[in-house]
């Protein structure tokens, strides 16, 4: 038996619900309040209908009745009769339809006595038996009722109307008159008004539909096109989208779309530039330590082969730094993607005081006076635990430390031996100042902006001090660390006499105060 253990069964990815389209939405949108005033219409139109229907039966089913009404008569025996019934009831049955039947009776009303709608009655004409209305009604004024004559039911319109007997004075008769007819005609009239309203209905609801559909294809065919055309680009391809065509309300998305390419293709072309850069830069000590290198195998003085390897390790002290210079600007330019460090309240008084602290050994070995002052006026770059912020800001602490490592290390580095560095930090309103002022020959105004891109150095500085120029990253790498975290660097004169010039150069870290 094979006993090489299988492995597990991975489940596929979860995938995301399918999401409505814009034709869903905008039919489940629209159609559930079409579909509610239409019926509501159709509804109003139904009862309208209905109720003309019912009146136009009504007033055909009357008209026989009134017939027979004017054509009471009281004999002059003292009878009550009909005149013409056959010709009044050959009339009302031409139609031919279905359970039609006419009426009339009488009753005798004694003088004196009230009549009595349930007593007996006699039947003049027509179908004894006719359900009567359930209240007397006034007289010669008809009423409609519906009921129900031999298992089937009809709709019935009466009318009673009392006669007075000319022959026997005090004496009269009071005759009901009815005509019915079943209800299968209207019923079915109602029936077929209802379902041409629904078919009216359904038809606009269903065209309504395709237009809404058909409606966003055409609206939306400028964006397959152009997805089609994103799709047959090439990945390095970073043209801008063509908004042309496309509907109006979408065009600030293209243009956001193309907002971002933009960017990215600046941020593309930066970092070309970079790569570039930093291979020059890389190629000149590589170059130099490999002449370096074959000079020394070649010396066979062991002194000339101690100096040239000297030479060879403060070069590559130099290109180390180089090194750690492009990382810092690669970190500095671009954002974290993994874990990125969340920023918190520092002081920046303390973060001056530790870079103070670390370069004063340089400093003396150049035989340069670095000087402290911080926001409450001391001269000594000492503090005391659990002291409170003297000047807080919500900032990456290692980036800023590396912002005035870099701005102190230029000044100790263009400032001449003898030179004065005073490092100042203060409170400006509502931001954190921290100030590097040296008396080195500082950098005209026309020069400062361009000091702070990546690979420049400033000619004067090194002609004027004989110290070899670096790699120009220095202020790029503190200004991108700067902006990172809320703030700015400027630089302007310093305005110490004892400097070459007369003006020095004072580098300002400027961040907004965090308040609690």
């Amino acid at each position: 038996m094979d006993s090489t253990p299988q492995p597990a069964h991975t489940p596929p990815p979860a995938t995301e619900p399918r999401r409505f389209g814009i034709r869903a939405r905008l039919l489940a949108l629209l159609l559930p309040g079409i579909v509610a005033l239409l019926a509501l219409d159709s509804w109003n139109d139904y009862r309208a209908l209905t109720d003309a229907l019912v009146v136009a039966y009504d007033q055909s089913l009357l008209e026989p009745v009134q017939a027979l009404a004017n054509g009471i008569v009281v004999a002059s025996d003292g009878s009550v009769r009909v005149q013409e019934p056959f010709s009044i009831q050959s009339m009302f049955e031409s139609t031919h339809l279905r359970y039609k039947y006419l009426h009339v009776g009488v009753q005798r009303i004694a003088k004196g006595e009230p009549l009595d709608i349930h007593a007996p009655e006699t039947t003049l004409m027509g179908v004894p038996g006719l359900p009567r209305p359930a209240e007397r009604p006034a007289d010669g004024t008809p009423v409609f009722y519906d009921a129900v004559y031999e298992q089937h039911p009809v709709r019935v319109a009466a009318l009673r109307q009392t006669v007075y007997d000319t022959v026997h004075p005090g004496t009269a008769w009071s005759v009901l008159i009815q005509a019915a007819e079943g209800t299968g005609p209207r019923t079915q009239a109602q029936d077929e008004t209802l379902r041409q309203e629904l078919l009216r209905d359904t038809r606009m609801v269903l065209v309504m539909a395709i237009l809404v559909w058909l409606g966003v294809a055409w609206t939306l065919r400028p964006l397959e096109r152009l997805r089609r055309s994103l799709r047959e680009r090439s990945r390095d391809d970073l043209k801008p989208l063509d908004a042309s065509g496309v509907p109006q309300e979408v065009v600030p998305l293209v243009e956001a779309v193309n907002h971002h390419i933009a960017g990215h293709r600046r941020m593309v072309a930066e970092h070309s530039q970079f790569l570039a850069d930093a291979s020059h830069q890389l190629r000149t000590p590589l170059s130099i330590l490999s002449i370096q290198a074959g000079y020394a195998v070649r010396e066979t003085d062991p002194a000339r082969m101690r100096e040239s390897l000297h030479a060879i390790v403060a070069q590559l002290a130099r290109t180390r730094r180089l090194s750690e210079q492009l990382l810092a600007l690669a970190h500095a330019t671009t954002e974290d993607d993994v874990a990125p460090v969340e920023p918190t309240v520092v002081d920046l008084s303390d973060i001056a005081r530790e870079v103070v602290l670390q370069y004063l050994p340089l400093a003396r070995e150049n035989d340069q006076d670095l000087g402290w002052v911080d926001a409450r006026g001391e001269s000594e770059p000492q503090a005391e635990e659990g002291e409170a912020p003297v000047l807080p800001v919500r900032a990456n602490a290692a980036e800023l430390h590396e912002v005035l490592a870099n701005l102190v290390h230029n000044a100790i580095k263009y400032t001449p031996r003898g030179g004065n560095i005073t490092v100042t930090v203060r409170r400006e309103a509502s931001h954190a100042l921290a100030e590097v002022c040296d008396s080195g020959p500082g950098i005209a105004p026309e020069r400062r902006d361009s000091v702070f891109e990546r690979f420049h150095r400033d000619p004067a500085a090194g002609a004027d001090t004989g110290v070899a120029q670096g790699a120009g990253l220095g202020l790029t790498i503190a200004r991108s660390y700067a902006r990172r975290n809320g703030g700015d660097i400027a630089l302007d004169n310093a305005g110490m006499p004892e400097s070459a010039n007369g003006g020095g150069l004072r580098a300002i870290l400027r961040l907004p105060l965090h308040v609690a």
